[in-house]
């Protein structure tokens, strides 16, 4: 189970607690990006109290970031990196966007709804 969602008891509010587990890559990727983040802004000279002040976060919040913790937002991991200088798809923005047309051009061609196929009833007319 690489991407199973858990419930567990929330004895607080007594409501469900949803858990994810994450793959194996998921984890890797995230703190790939992080450490990335994390040498180009030490690369840059640039102290995390710069760095947050930049992306108007708190210190704890550009450590977690660097330490590629899955709860930060990715709005806020993409800011980071695209302060430093981390590439994330396309250096050229041009060509970035480019990209964003061409995928947005694919999925309008698709299906708006997707639906699983209904399992279809097997008649056995054999007498």
């Amino acid at each position: 189970m690489l991407d199973a969602d858990f419930y567990l008891a929330d004895t607080r509010n007594m409501g469900a607690k949803k858990v994810r587990s994450y793959s194996k890559y998921t984890d890797e990727a995230l703190a790939l990006l992080g450490n990335l983040i994390q040498l180009e802004r030490k690369t840059r000279r640039m102290s995390e109290n710069d760095l947050a002040d930049r992306i108007g976060i708190s210190r704890a919040t550009l450590r977690k970031i660097e330490k590629g913790n899955r709860s930060c937002e990715v709005g806020l991991v993409f800011e980071a990196a695209v302060i430093v200088g981390v590439p994330l798809f396309r250096e050229d923005s041009n060509l970035l966007s480019m990209d964003a047309a061409r995928v947005k051009d694919k999925i309008a061609l698709l299906p708006i709804s997707i639906r699983k196929n209904k399992s279809e009833v097997e008649f056995d007319d054999n007498f």
